[in-house]
């Protein structure tokens, strides 16, 4: 990057491992940081006044998936993140035992700030909850993953309509057939989440999420779904059933549910990830991690 033009980003860097390439840039535009809605969108999240899922909840802020793991599977959990940046962009990650991360919010608490919690032993889930504070332990490692639920108020800014959010539904979530690249002890599959849109609109969402590569940037496929393994958009593997309407194709965006498809294979002992479509939301906004 010329320098003049590194000049003109205002930078918080999250260093996730030696590479430079892991450093997440997050520039600010000149524009002061309002956090005051993610802000009470999360106390009233810990409080229990909001319960479920997030899409379209604080527009023009970032949205993020979780995944909590002992320290000793930390390592390997960022080496899988590193060589799949489409599916898991982390945008933060905690120090062995501190829930916080006052970079991506401020009094932002890993442990009760999301609407909804899986809790998993050995990669089967065996509880879900709202608040995790009881089961935080010394050795827990956090990461945040960006969440496409963020880029949504700009395709919408673009004219772009979303259904399931029309609705007040969560969004279509599919296992697919693409393959993830090994990273330490995890390998799996891409998990996906599908948006219905005129072929039109398809082709300009891929314009607009290019900017967004620390939220999945840009859709992965769109069209058939059985050229990436999906049988039936009736039959989600998580969320809700989102239409596709004739004269419409299923858009498909990579998902930071991956993480929970994975270690269902790779089996940790112990993990925490969010329950799909209940994300943290934090105080970046999308514009300070937008590309261009």
């Amino acid at each position: 990057m010329a320098n003049h033009n590194f000049k003109s980003f205002v930078c918080i860097a999250v260093l996730l491992c030696n590479s430079p390439s892991q450093i997440v840039f997050f520039r600010r535009h000149g524009v002061t940081r309002n956090s005051s809605i993610p802000r009470e969108l999360r106390q009233q999240i810990r409080a229990g006044v909001i319960q479920g899922q997030t899409s379209g909840m604080a527009p023009g802020f970032v949205q993020a998936n979780l995944a909590i793991l002992p320290k000793d599977w930390a390592d390997d959990f960022l080496a899988f993140c590193h060589v799949n940046p489409k599916s898991c962009p982390v945008i933060g990650m905690t120090k062995p035992g501190d829930p916080y991360l006052p970079m991506l919010g401020e009094d932002l608490d890993l442990r009760s700030d999301l609407p909804g919690y899986y809790v998993w032993e050995n990669g089967e889930r065996v509880q879900e909850t709202t608040d995790i504070s009881s089961l935080w332990r010394d050795d827990l490692v956090g990461f945040a993953i960006g969440c496409s639920f963020s880029f949504e108020h700009a395709l919408m800014d673009a004219g772009i309509k979303l259904r399931h959010i029309e609705e007040g539904r969560n969004v279509a979530i599919f296992r697919s057939n693409i393959a993830c690249t090994p990273g330490g002890r995890f390998q799996g599959s891409m998990v996906v989440s599908m948006r219905s849109m005129t072929p039109a609109d398809a082709i300009r969402a891929i314009q607009i999420c290019t900017r967004f590569p620390n939220v999945h940037g840009a859709p992965v496929h769109f069209g058939d779904p059985a050229a990436i393994g999906i049988a039936d958009l009736n039959k989600p593997d998580y969320g809700d059933v989102v239409e596709v309407r004739p004269g419409e194709v299923p858009v498909f965006w990579a998902c930071g549910v991956t993480p929970q498809a994975v270690l269902q294979t790779s089996k940790p002992p112990f993990c925490i990830t969010h329950a799909p479509g209940s994300m943290l939301i934090t105080d970046l906004r999308i514009s300070e991690i937008s590309l261009f």
